[in-house]
């Protein structure tokens, strides 16, 4: 695939921040999910930083957890930030800034948490990310997330590779590639962090056809992000091509599954 086109992404969220909540089901499912896999024996941080923040959901789930702590935000998309403005609970003190997770705009050791979902996957190599979440973080503080992982929306690509493959394209494929679990473990450990943890689970949604999928996954601003046009994607034959194939292997009961892999993890940066 190509890389990921860090401003398309950028501005394909930012263009959704106002109805990005209607939509984003399975991110809603994963945040309820977030703090029962990630949070238990996290000690009650002073501040917590949101990598990728979106709408805020994140940190208004947890601002219940750690009523104590201050709240920061960051998401490259500027109109997400202030929709997660407005989402911060009454009285609590909490900053939102249009950032970049792989260079972010604090010291060194000023958070003891940190925590992100849904937003790794936008990104090509963990390591920067990760590093810069390790900088950030206090000794002994710790990291955790979510992300979509390598399962995520197989039945998707599958059918497009077959589409383009039937029409002696197989070489345009452009799909987006999700990271794995190892890799996901491996990245933490590189970065410095220690009593690495990371498993997956599987969520899965139901529509009445491909062209209904396609529309939720737009709705949240959630497109590829390759860099380069996607060819033959758009072409009438293909598509058509991808829906018939898609139908063919996975329609059951009048529906077409897709399924979302989360891997949730978490690291502890060790005291000096």
């Amino acid at each position: 695939m190509g890389a990921i086109d860090r401003n398309r992404v950028k501005l394909s969220f930012g263009r959704q921040a106002h109805d990005y909540d209607k939509h984003a089901e399975i991110q809603k499912n994963v945040i309820g999910r977030f703090p029962e896999i990630l949070l238990g024996g996290v000690a009650c941080p002073d501040r917590i930083l949101d990598m990728g923040t979106g709408t805020g959901m994140l940190l208004e789930r947890i601002s219940g957890i750690f009523p104590d702590a201050r709240l920061y935000g960051i998401d490259l998309a500027l109109d997400m930030t202030r929709v997660a403005r407005r989402n911060v609970p009454d009285g609590r003190m909490a900053d939102f800034l249009a950032a970049d997770a792989e260079l972010l705009p604090f010291a060194d050791g000023a958070f003891g948490l940190v925590v992100s979902t849904s937003t790794f996957q936008w990104m090509d190599m963990l390591g920067p990310a990760f590093e810069e979440a390790f900088r950030v973080l206090e000794d002994g503080g710790t990291f955790c997330f979510a992300l979509f992982g390598e399962s995520t929306l197989h039945e998707l690509k599958s059918s497009y590779r077959r589409a383009l493959a039937s029409f002696g394209r197989p070489g345009e494929d452009r799909t987006h590639t999700f990271h794995t679990v190892r890799q996901v473990g491996e990245s933490l450990a590189r970065a410095g962090f220690v009593d690495c943890s990371a498993t997956s689970e599987k969520y899965l949604e139901h529509h009445d056809n491909v062209p209904a999928l396609l529309r939720s996954i737009k709705n949240i601003g959630a497109g590829s992000a390759a860099r380069v046009p996607l060819p033959g994607l758009a072409g009438r034959r293909v598509l058509q091509g991808m829906i018939d194939s898609y139908v063919s292997l996975y329609r059951s009961e009048g529906k077409i599954p897709a399924t979302y892999e989360v891997i949730y993890a978490r690291g502890v940066k060790r005291y000096c």
